[in-house]
């Protein structure tokens, strides 16, 4: 079975907090910061990133704790660090983009084009 890891939920820093600006909102009023071992780890992970789950998983806590040492029987590669950054900071883009998202979705909706009108024969 997986591990628990180890992650450690604080509050900002005044610099990470006007950093993120009203990104705050968006992101959580508290973060993370997640242990990779006793002296490396990922420093200011936001909360609704850690949190954030696909298929009702919390997906960067199911990544890492299917790649514990104790598992994968090595340490995580370089690659391997580099790539759960890359997918910390696009969950965070999803989550700053959601609002807009949203709205586009509304937009969308609500002009829909009346299919039941076309002739299908006609379209080819």
């Amino acid at each position: 079975m997986p591990g628990p890891g180890k992650a450690i939920e604080r509050a900002y820093t005044p610099e990470e907090r006007a950093a993120l600006g009203d990104g705050v909102a968006l992101l959580g009023d508290t973060t993370f910061d997640i242990y990779l071992n006793d002296a490396a780890y990922w420093k200011n992970v936001p909360a609704k990133v850690w949190d954030y789950t696909l298929g009702g998983y919390q997906v960067l806590k199911k990544w890492l704790s299917y790649r514990e040492e104790a598992l994968l029987g090595r340490a995580l590669t370089v690659a391997e660090v580099d790539y759960f950054k890359e997918v910390v900071r696009r969950i965070a883009a999803i989550r700053l983009l959601a609002p807009e998202l949203d709205a586009n979705y509304a937009a969308v909706k609500a002009d829909i084009f009346d299919w039941a009108g076309v002739d299908a024969k006609a379209m080819k």
